[in-house]
């Protein structure tokens, strides 16, 4: 018997006992306000939460934080009037030069200020990622307290894409110093409809 054989005959031989599997169990995280700890999450993360009425309030705040902006996309049909660049292409790179990015988010996290998107939001999944500045729309009703609530909503098994983005691009290897907007996004704005 060679070594090779020898060495497999023996992890052959101590196999651990197969045991069952847990039970499942839930999390119980709760918030007396789940809209507050996500604005408070989001915010420690270094994103901006707002709070608006309606799509006529986030375009106001736009542009009032983002005058004169150009190279807007939009994948948000209640403000395709703001967008000049059109997502209707078939090379990705073509969105290199997108300054503002607004998206919509089915669910968001209390917790960590995560918010899920997938193919259903996003025509391109480099949107929200290769924009200088992103702005995520929410509803109140959709945000959950952990991510463990998030996963029992959310159908990974339906897309081909999908991902949690919590508050802008950040890295903090160099040095031991948190340099945001390297690498993505240099600021995240998340609205917040009722």
């Amino acid at each position: 018997m060679t070594t090779r054989e020898k060495i497999l005959a023996s992890i052959q031989a101590n196999q651990p006992s197969i045991l069952p599997l847990p039970e499942q169990f839930t999390f119980t995280t709760t918030y007396p306000d789940l809209t507050k700890q996500f604005s408070d999450s989001l915010t420690f993360v270094g994103g901006m939460p707002v709070v608006v009425p309606d799509y006529k309030a986030i375009e106001t705040h736009l542009k009032e934080y983002y005058p004169n902006f150009t190279n807007i996309a939009t994948t948000c049909p209640e403000l395709a009037h703001m967008a000049d660049v059109s997502l209707d292409i078939t090379d990705p790179h073509d969105l290199a030069g997108v300054n503002l990015a607004i998206i919509e988010g089915p669910i968001a996290v209390a917790e960590n200020a995560a918010i899920w998107v997938d193919e259903k939001q996003l025509p391109h999944r480099v949107l929200p990622m290769i924009t200088q500045y992103l702005a995520i729309i929410i509803r109140q009703s959709t945000i959950v307290a952990n991510m463990h609530d998030a996963y029992k909503k959310i159908k990974v098994d339906t897309t081909g894409f999908g991902t949690f983005i919590s508050g802008p691009s950040k890295t903090a290897d160099i040095e031991q110093s948190l340099v945001i907007g390297a690498h993505g996004a240099r600021s995240l704005i998340v609205y917040m409809l009722p």
